[in-house]
Parts: structure tokens; C-alpha cells; sequence
């Protein structure tokens, strides 16, 4: 399984980017798929995910702003993110887990990763 996501790119604060991510390869819509971020410094964190049924989990910085979904005939998951904040400036990347149902937030449960995306926020 091919991971690849959209450029990225650089926005003012309060302003909106939707980042796209395609799969290829064996890709199956069995599976959770999630955004995480990381910014220079940081760890990589969880950022939303959604499982096989639609069901979405965000982490609470991205609660209210960014919403997450799938399109599983495209193969392809999407993050919108509206009223960005520079603290949001990381690189994100688009990831498939082992798992159906549940939708981890830990980096060591995703078997997949795409090339990750640079997202700018100026203030």
C-alpha cells in the first residue's frame, strides 16, 4: 500500500487548507486511516482519525476545526482544516492503521505512512 498525500501549503491564521491523501496499492477501506503532525522539535502526534464505519476521533486541538472523512471508492481520505493557527504549522502525515474498528492515536499502530505534507501558518 501506496500512501500519497496532497501538497500542502502556506496560509494566513484563520484561514482555511484541505489536504487530501490517496492510496494505491492494496488499498482496503477495512482499515482505520488517520492525519497526524509533526512540528520541528516534536513528536509526531495524532491528529484525526476515522475508522471502517465512518466514525471519527480527534485530538482535542483539532476538535471543532478540522473535520476528517473518507471516500473509499476514491481511496482517498481528507483533512479539512479551518481557522488554522500558526501552532498548527508542522508536517502532517496521512496513515493507515492495523486495525477496523478502533482508531489509534499512537504512531506505532499505523503500518502505513504517506511522504508527509508541509502546512505553513502565518501569524
Amino acid at each position: 500500500v501506496q500512501l500519497q498525500a496532497s501538497e500542502g501549503g502556506l496560509v494566513q491564521a484563520g484561514g482555511s487548507l484541505r489536504l487530501s491523501c490517496a492510496a494505491s496499492g492494496r488499498a482496503d477501506s477495512s482499515y482505520s486511516v488517520a492525519w497526524f503532525r509533526q512540528a520541528p522539535g516534536k513528536e509526531r502526534e495524532f491528529v484525526a482519525g476515522i475508522n471502517s464505519n465512518g466514525a471519527n476521533y480527534y485530538a482535542g486541538s483539532a476538535k471543532g476545526r478540522f473535520t476528517i472523512s473518507r471516500d473509499n471508492a476514491k481511496s482517498a481520505i481528507y483533512l479539512q482544516m479551518n481557522g488554522l493557527k500558526p501552532e498548527d504549522t508542522a508536517i502532517y502525515y496521512c496513515a493507515r492503521s492495523y486495525s477496523g474498528a478502533i482508531i489509534p492515536d499512537s504512531p506505532a499502530r499505523y503500518r502505513f505512512w504517506g511522504q508527509g505534507t508541509q502546512v505553513t501558518v502565518s501569524s
